[in-house]
């Protein structure tokens, strides 16, 4: 078949080929220099916050303690809607598509190509975790500090 053709048509075909492989190869190397990037920024933002951390716990002591005094001064009912309310839009397992967009923007920001059967697992997984983690924060802490924010959060809850 390639005998019937001229040379001419054959040397197109062998400059479109090539320029569509040059094509490929630029692209192959775009998305890793993404994904090196991607890392870079990462690690970088992680440094600067511990920087900030470190060097500026005098901060932190005064936005710790402002917080403090606002939750102190709170009754309990109010401490136990605002927990409710926190939980159930932050972990809330009726916005799976939330959780897909949240999580699917966390894997794309380290570089990573969209998987649909990760991002599913971790969808079916993660809120699953955060919620056992804040039901024994609630049981844990929140039973030494005031027991009767536990029976109004219970109540709530039910």
């Amino acid at each position: 078949m390639i005998t019937e053709y001229p040379e001419i048509h054959i040397q197109k075909l062998r400059i479109g080929i090539h320029k569509e492989t040059i094509q490929l190869v630029k692209t192959y190397n775009e998305y890793h220099l993404h994904i090196i990037l991607h890392f870079s920024k990462n690690i970088i933002c992680f440094a600067i916050l511990s920087g900030y951390f470190i060097l500026g716990n005098e901060e932190l002591i005064i936005l710790n303690s402002w917080v403090q005094e606002f939750l102190h001064n709170l009754n309990d009912t109010i401490k136990a809607f605002s927990i409710l309310l926190i939980t159930d839009l932050w972990i809330g397992f009726h916005s799976t598509h939330g959780w897909e967009l949240m999580i699917g923007s966390v894997y794309n920001d380290f570089g990573l190509a969209h998987n649909d059967q990760i991002i599913s697992g971790l969808v079916s997984t993660f809120p699953v975790i955060l919620d056992t983690i804040v039901k024994y924060w609630i049981f844990h802490y929140l039973n030494r500090v005031s027991p009767s924010l536990v029976v109004i959060y219970h109540s709530m809850n039910e």
